[in-house]
């Protein structure tokens, strides 16, 4: 059964605490976000070390399986360093759209290696972050444009992309500790 599509505008996250896994962006300092996305692949790794049966089980029809978001973390750190690259080489790019459930299921999810994903997840994580450690003074102002009109500068787009594994691994794991 296919996953209703989210259509939330999760901006709001970067003006308060999200409810639901706790991550309060308003106080992640820029600078910190490489070295969090590096614990939190790590925590991913452990994830995906669990018994097939559980990695791939759905919670519920509406919820995606471990795997499932592992593959989109993956998938959002990928296309998050794109975006970090176009901010900083072009002046306000507008990002080409990306619709993550066509994603999911073009890309199979539910199918995919846990292992490989694993692998590539901290690779792509990796690559994410070490763009990341490259942002330096002025840069973190620089901004860039989604289709529908948000706005991020580097500093704010980081806390924002930060708050995307971050939720979908209490969503797996129930830990708002990340």
């Amino acid at each position: 059964m296919p996953i209703v599509p989210d259509d939330k505008d999760w901006t709001w996250v970067l003006e308060r605490p999200c409810p639901e896994c706790g991550f309060d962006a308003p106080r992640v300092p820029p600078e910190s976000v490489a070295a969090r996305l590096r614990a939190n692949a790590a925590a991913w790794e452990r994830v995906l070390l669990q018994p097939d049966d559980v990695v791939r089980r759905r919670p519920a029809d509406d919820r995606w399986a471990p795997l499932e978001y592992a593959c989109h973390v993956r998938d959002v750190c990928t296309l998050y360093r794109e975006r970090l690259g176009l901010m900083l080489r072009e002046d306000d790019p507008l990002y080409p759209n990306w619709d993550q459930d066509a994603t999911a299921v073009e890309g199979r999810y539910l199918a995919q290696d846990p292992a490989a994903v694993s692998r590539q997840l901290r690779d792509a994580a990796a690559g994410l972050a070490a763009a990341f450690d490259g942002v330096e003074g002025g840069q973190w102002l620089r901004t860039g444009r989604r289709s529908d009109g948000a706005r991020f500068s580097i500093a704010g787009f980081s806390r924002y992309l930060l708050h995307d594994p971050v939720h979908h691994l209490f969503d797996v794991t129930g830990d708002r500790g990340s």
